[in-house]
């Protein structure tokens, strides 16, 4: 156990289609072939670990030009980013009590376009950027070619960065603070399980987007999804980090958990 406490970081929304978080959720049929799809708002959540160790700001999502030039079109109009301008990473942090020359390390759950967006404000400097090797291979991988997924933006991620690259699957770098690669997303997709004082955390990351795909086991959909094998057997790690720990679970995308949550941990 850990005496830290854990900030809730409001980094904007992105507006898009449901089928991208849920796997089949809209489905047509002979009487309704062409049936309305589900266009929906959800929540692009940062965290700030204040921990006795130094500070851990956990993903740096979506970059404050998204909209104006920073993402190809073709992802602006999957996964609108509403209103990124608003939110500059060093503004949000700047509004929760935190300047950008205090983190101390960056963990990046994975480099996608809405979690990696902020890594620019590191460029440079010597503060250590956590990363799966699985996920940063990837990363390159997918953007400097036609192959793996297309969430990434290069410009996100390829700066002058002190990468503290995670070679196992689970790692802990700081007391209380496990770092637990969860496969299924990405290849490298890593979450965090806090172990507070007074309670377990683990942040799944869009390992989990939404609810239904933990409760229900349905998975990612519309190709957000690397490997369903490996997604489901992430998702038994969760089920059992929850079980053996008594663990809340917080879910990458989901606005109806981001109301209970938004006052954060260990306040």
């Amino acid at each position: 156990m850990v005496d830290a406490t854990i900030d809730v970081i409001d980094r904007g929304v992105l507006e898009t289609d449901l089928n991208y978080l849920v796997e089949g959720n809209t489905l047509g049929s002979h009487d309704e072939p062409n049936p309305d799809t589900d266009y929906v708002e959800i929540p692009v959540p940062n965290f700030v670990i204040d921990h006795p160790e130094g500070t851990i700001l956990w993903d740096t999502g979506s970059h404050h030009d998204a909209a104006n030039g920073h993402w190809p079109e073709g992802l602006v109009q999957a996964f609108y980013p509403k209103d990124a301008h608003e939110h500059r990473l060093d503004d949000d942090l700047e509004d929760a009590g935190y300047s950008i020359d205090e983190i101390d390390c960056v963990f990046q759950s994975h480099l996608h376009l809405d979690h990696a967006g902020g890594l620019e404000f590191f460029d440079g400097t010597d503060t250590p950027i956590f990363v799966h090797e699985e996920e940063l291979k990837f990363a390159y991988y997918s953007a400097k070619s036609d192959e793996g997924s297309a969430a990434y933006v290069l410009d996100d991620f390829d700066h002058d960065l002190n990468w503290e690259v995670i070679h196992q699957d689970r790692e802990t770098h700081f007391e209380g603070v496990e770092f637990i690669r969860l496969a299924g997303h990405t290849p490298g997709m890593t979450g965090t399980m806090v172990d507070l004082d007074d309670t377990t955390v683990v942040f799944a990351g869009d390992e989990i987007y939404q609810a239904v795909n933990y409760d229900d086991e349905v998975p990612l959909g519309a190709g957000l999804l690397w490997s369903h094998r490996h997604w489901f057997r992430s998702l038994q790690i969760l089920k059992e980090l929850e079980r053996r720990h008594d663990a809340e679970i917080v879910y990458g995308h989901d606005p109806e958990q981001f109301p209970a949550i938004e006052e954060g941990w260990g306040q």
